[in-house]
């Protein structure tokens, strides 16, 4: 018993030592996190930035600790650290080229594609080169990459080129299986969030906008290829018709698609005779992560504020742990807004809006802040990917909108779709109701039964309220009538190059753009740009990575890829808001 004892404590003793130095090390690992994190990168004489294409882009990333710790590979990107960098490599003396390095890539929207391609082509005016390479292209990736000065490809590699694709799904059939079933209010005639749910297959207007902005969207593509490659855009079309993933590889220098077929190694080669080392030398590079720590230009003048917008439009922080990762909170952005409002340091707001909509009663309260910060500085809105439906709401009362050339956008509509669930419950289960009610209405929106005909008429007066609410938001904002609005509202979505055509929008433009327009309107010659909403610091972020929701969400939206999004509509939509100023939960483009 005393041998038994003795090797039981020897192994706790070392159970806790294991423990300690396992904690120490761990802690001198996120000191050492922190301290790269505020590290300055210098930047060799004769460098390279080194761009790869690999991963899920978004509007907006924060970093995970434990990545860095592990030293585990980002899986996302965010566009605006892509931009970010490739500006400082255009005005870092030092860097003299882009290398492009294309993988698996999947945009958020085509827009963000145009961004980065536009970011690119202004990098080249700097007189730096670009030089592209992959084992195989997505189409979007080609798009991106097209804008290099050379284009390479592995020998064995592929080209995707075929065209664009949307395949929306319904679940009506599927809920009726289930005895569940989605009770409908809609004002807008193109408003088409709700067929998802409530149809088998688009509506007519629906595929009539939705062939609007694909084939826009199309030949905005069509037309920058054509300008880099020095392609026909009849040939673009009639190598998109042929499939040309599948074609010989020799045929796509034929093509001019690409200029070259070569290896890894080669590129290295190419890009050390652009750099004019010897074959032996080192190629100093630069990762994306690297650039974040570059130090851009000397902050001088005033304060230009940027103010990042993006995801759905929600209630409450409750409502966005019930829909996705990131989402456009109205309690906090109203209160960030206000903060932004009340400093005198900042002298115009650039509110950068990538956002589908959600809940109408949001949309209004930030519109409001929009309005009251307007009282007292500039407000110029940059359109991402999406500024549609309440991005459109919280967009329309700036003093001047930018949107990128296939930003979707207007979407001027309402609806509110209640899902009744008593099939469900009585002929599927079993379950029975009984009731005693001291009034008409008292049951309004039970579990037990749809809403009748008298209620559905309520709700339907309801919804057109707020139909009119937005309508008249969006006549004052855009200094047009009524009936000018009702003309191109309807639920109706618009692409940027069509919204400016109707006086949706003011200009086709960047978000570079829009901080140059931000800081005319104030009157500042010299100025400089802040970020808002801060990002969190290191430490915040281990601990929002220590937490289940956040690692679930994560697993989850690696495993169900393109479905994430429809999925987590799904499971919150009978927590959101009733009354909704959105898309369709996932414009579907491929």
């Amino acid at each position: 018993m005393k041998e038994f004892l003795k090797y039981v404590l020897a192994t706790v003793t070392g159970i806790i030592l294991v423990s300690i130095v396992m904690a120490i090390l761990g802690v001198i690992s996120l000191v050492g996190l922190a301290a790269s994190s505020a590290a300055t990168t210098q930047v060799e004489d004769n460098s390279v930035f080194t761009l790869m294409l690999s991963g899920q882009l978004e509007e907006r990333t924060q970093d995970n600790p434990f990545d860095k710790v592990f030293g585990a590979a980002s899986e996302t990107l965010g566009l605006d650290d892509i931009l970010d960098a490739i500006k400082k490599a255009k005005d870092n003396k030092n860097i003299k080229g882009i290398y492009i390095e294309a993988g698996l890539f999947s945009a958020d929207t085509p827009a963000s594609m145009h961004a980065i391609r536009e970011a690119l082509l202004d990098f080249k005016k700097s007189g730096k080169w670009i030089v592209a390479y992959a084992d195989s292209y997505t189409q979007g990736t080609y798009y991106i990459c097209s804008a290099a000065d050379k284009l390479y490809l592995n020998p064995s590699g592929m080209l995707d080129w075929h065209g664009l694709v949307s395949e929306p799904y319904f679940m009506k059939d599927l809920l009726a299986k289930f005895g569940v079933k989605y009770q409908l209010c809609k004002v807008g005639k193109y408003k088409s969030a709700p067929e998802q749910m409530t149809a088998d297959k688009m509506s007519d207007p629906n595929r009539e906008q939705v062939t609007a902005y694909m084939n826009g969207i199309w030949q905005v593509m069509l037309s920058d290829v054509s300008k880099s490659r020095n392609i026909s855009v009849d040939s673009l079309n009639i190598y998109a018709d042929r499939y040309i993933a599948l074609s010989d590889q020799k045929d796509l220098v034929k093509m001019k698609m690409v200029d070259k077929f070569l290896y890894t190694n080669e590129v290295k080669n190419e890009i050390k005779k652009l750099l004019k080392i010897d074959k032996d030398d080192h190629i100093n590079q630069l990762t994306l992560e690297d650039m974040a720590n570059v130090p851009g230009k000397k902050e001088d003048g005033e304060r230009i504020a940027v103010y990042y917008a993006f995801g759905d439009i929600v209630d409450s922080e409750t409502a966005s742990s019930l829909t996705s990762s990131q989402s456009i909170v109205a309690t906090e952005v109203c209160k960030d807004l206000e903060e932004l409002m009340n400093d005198d340091d900042i002298k115009a707001v650039v509110l950068r809006v990538n956002s589908p909509g959600g809940s109408a009663y949001a949309s209004e309260q930030i519109w409001r802040a929009v309005q009251n910060l307007k009282a007292k500085k500039p407000v110029v809105v940059s359109m991402g990917g999406y500024a549609a439906s309440g991005g459109y709401y919280i967009s329309c009362g700036a003093n001047y909108i930018y949107s990128e050339p296939t930003t979707i956008t207007g979407s001027i509509g309402i609806f509110g779709m209640f899902p009744d669930f008593s099939g469900l419950l009585t002929d599927k289960l079993g379950v029975k109701f009984d009731q005693v009610k001291t009034n008409k209405h008292a049951d309004f929106g039970t579990m037990s039964r749809p809403f009748n005909a008298e209620e559905m008429a309520l709700l339907e007066q309801y919804i057109g309220r707020g139909y009119e609410l937005f309508r008249s938001r969006v006549a004052e904002g855009r200094k047009m009538s009524i009936d000018q609005v009702e003309e191109i509202a309807q639920g109706r979505v618009w692409l940027g190059n069509d919204a400016l055509k109707i006086k949706l929008v003011d200009g086709i433009g960047s978000l570079d753009d829009a901080v140059k327009k931000a800081a005319k309107l104030a009157k500042v010659d010299k100025f400089y740009v802040a970020n808002y909403p801060d990002q969190p610091s290191w430490f915040e972020s281990l601990t929002g990575s220590l937490d289940s929701g956040s690692y679930l969400d994560k697993q989850m939206r690696e495993t169900l890829g393109e479905y994430y999004a429809p999925f987590t509509y799904m499971k919150s939509i009978n927590k959101q808001n009733a009354i909704q100023a959105r898309l369709p939960y996932y414009i579907n483009i491929k």
